[in-house]
């Protein structure tokens, strides 16, 4: 039996009996998983691991404590043999080799009628790998499948299950490694994507060749596309069932537009998936060693689109009393009317002595941190041409910690300005 491979099956065992002998730590890390299938399980032990007992306890499982005793195994369907008694464990085996159940041997798999796989699952897909002498590599096979469905790397796009619809999905702050795993899985099972310019682009050269690419820049000042023609294109790819990943830099509602393009796919009865990403307010300056809290020095951050100008009647934002807190004040879109900024938080109380930091295009090539204060900012992003995208960091922060400098190798893996920065 040795020189030929196992059969590989999925066993639907809901509603069905399934008895495990003995509680120790092998039965602690199989049980969850056939409690998840179901299953209708006894355990027939003396004793038990804390875990296991918390299993009987929560219903998910009945536990006979006691040890094995001949028919046990009647009317199951599968058996998981895991005692440290080699006599009972033999007892149990025998049994179920004559009533034909499929049994697993923890301690003699030699002497077993089934193997359990390495098994790993991920959005509706299980993984299972056999092996047969040698649990590491198929733990590690395992892994290596899992990660890669996770993390979109191994493509296997939804065919019979899929549902059209949108995902709005966070890019992060712009490194391709700092999307979510669902993110990146998201995009590897697209049939259109709809990019911002300050998503994380590199991740675009990774998509299969009939993956559409459609550009949703915004350049300040600049070539755009309009808000009505993306959740236009949204819709109509949608409608047209297909898969549409709505990939924006940051989060998508952190000054990404998210909510309103959710709201349009409600009203056209599309349906919406919202992957969180990570917001380059706090990623950015985190990344440029710059922490926006610390203890002893802020005990609050505040972010703030800083498109319009204080004195600008379209403005949200209550200046005078950003002026007036502590703490630390995080800026988007801002590098323009940074100026402008500086002198309204300056005529309500913030000195001009207040340590400012301009941390433009993280993790690229060109990516670089000028410091600052308050009154020296709009000189500094005169003289040093900041341009957009930045995130621009105002407070006693900026001085903690080392600059990283302007090196790009050194910079190349720390931050890039996402959101609307």
């Amino acid at each position: 039996m040795a020189e030929h491979p196992a059969y590989p099956v999925g066993l639907r065992l809901a509603g069905r009996r399934v008895v495990v002998i003995g509680g120790g730590q092998v039965a602690q890390r199989r049980l969850p998983a056939l409690i998840a299938t179901g299953a209708d399980i006894l355990l027939v032990s003396p004793s038990a691991t804390p875990s296991v007992e918390a299993m009987a306890d929560a219903g998910e499982l009945r536990w006979e404590r006691r040890a094995f005793a001949d028919g046990d195994l009647s009317d199951a369907w599968y058996v998981l043999v895991t005692s440290s008694d080699p006599e009972a464990n033999a007892r149990a085996s025998a049994e179920a080799e004559r009533n034909r159940t499929w049994c697993v041997r923890s301690d003699d798999a030699d002497a077993a009628t089934a193997w359990t796989p390495a098994t790993g699952r991920s959005e509706g897909v299980t993984v299972a790998v056999l092996t047969g002498r040698d649990p590491r590599r198929s733990a590690g096979v395992r892994d290596a499948i899992v990660e890669g469905l996770r993390d979109g790397t191994l493509a296997a796009p939804r065919h019979r299950t899929r549902t059209p619809g949108v995902a709005l999905v966070g890019g992060g702050p712009g490194d391709p490694e700092l999307i979510t795993v669902r993110g990146r899985r998201l995009l590897a099972e697209a049939d259109v994507v709809i990019a911002d310019r300050l998503g994380p682009r590199d991740l675009l050269d990774e998509l299969p060749p009939h993956v559409e690419v459609i550009d949703a820049a915004k350049i300040p000042y600049g070539r755009y596309m309009a808000q009505e023609a993306i959740n236009n294109a949204l819709i109509e790819h949608a409608k047209a069932g297909k898969a549409v990943v709505r990939l924006k830099g940051g989060d998508p509602f952190v000054f990404g537009r998210g909510m309103e393009e959710a709201q349009a796919l409600a009203d056209a009865g599309i349906t919406c998936t919202v992957v969180p990403g990570i917001s380059s307010s706090i990623s950015v300056p985190g990344a440029a060693g710059i922490p926006v809290t610390h203890r002893g020095v802020a005990h609050e951050f505040t972010v703030v689109s800083g498109h319009v100008a204080p004195d600008d009647p379209r403005s949200l934002v209550d200046w005078p009393a950003l002026a007036r807190l502590r703490g630390t004040l995080v800026l988007l879109m801002a590098v323009d009317k940074i100026g402008a900024i500086a002198l309204t938080l300056i005529s309500h109380g913030r000195p001009p002595s207040t340590p400012v930091a301009l941390i433009q295009e993280g993790t690229t090539a060109t990516q670089r941190r000028v410091d600052a204060t308050l009154g020296t900012a709009a000189e500094a992003v005169r003289t040093q041409d900041v341009r957009p995208p930045a995130v621009i960091v105002i407070g006693d922060v900026v001085s903690i910690g080392a600059n990283p400098g302007t090196d790009p190798d050194a910079d190349r893996n720390t931050h890039r300005d996402t959101d609307r920065g």
